[in-house]
């Protein structure tokens, strides 16, 4: 069986990251890894239900490419199943509540998803869906 395993995501603050992802999606983080020759730290988080796992990952010296929410060509967004419509509903207007960025309202696209899309801390596009 091929599956994916896991996603990785370069972030500025790690911890900010994470604590987003451990409230909002009920993630659980290993300990934090670090290097100290590459500077380098992240956490792997385990969803829920299983799946594949998201590795934040954090080093000084990864440059910012681009703007936070930008599109371009490569991974562009991933979505997180929360089950029904009204779980989509809640946790837009609760993120809308906390701040964060709502950058595509509830509704069911061409393609017969219900979706929002939000960004995390770090500007990354999410879609939440049923």
């Amino acid at each position: 069986m091929i599956i994916i395993e896991h996603l990785a995501l370069w972030v500025n603050d790690l911890e900010a990251t994470r604590a987003f992802y451990q409230r909002h999606f009920h993630a659980t983080a290993n300990d934090r890894y670090y290097n100290p020759e590459k500077d380098f730290r992240s956490y792997f988080l385990t969803f829920p239900g299983g799946g594949p796992r998201l590795e934040l990952m954090q080093r000084p010296d990864v440059p910012d490419e681009l703007a936070p929410g930008s599109e371009v060509r490569g991974l562009t967004h991933f979505a997180i199943a929360l089950g029904s419509e009204t779980a989509v509903d809640e946790l837009t207007e609760t993120f809308r509540a906390a701040g964060c960025a709502v950058v595509g309202e509830a509704r069911t696209t061409g393609d017969g998803y219900y979706e929002s899309v939000v960004l995390d801390p770090e500007g990354n596009r999410l879609e939440l869906t049923v």
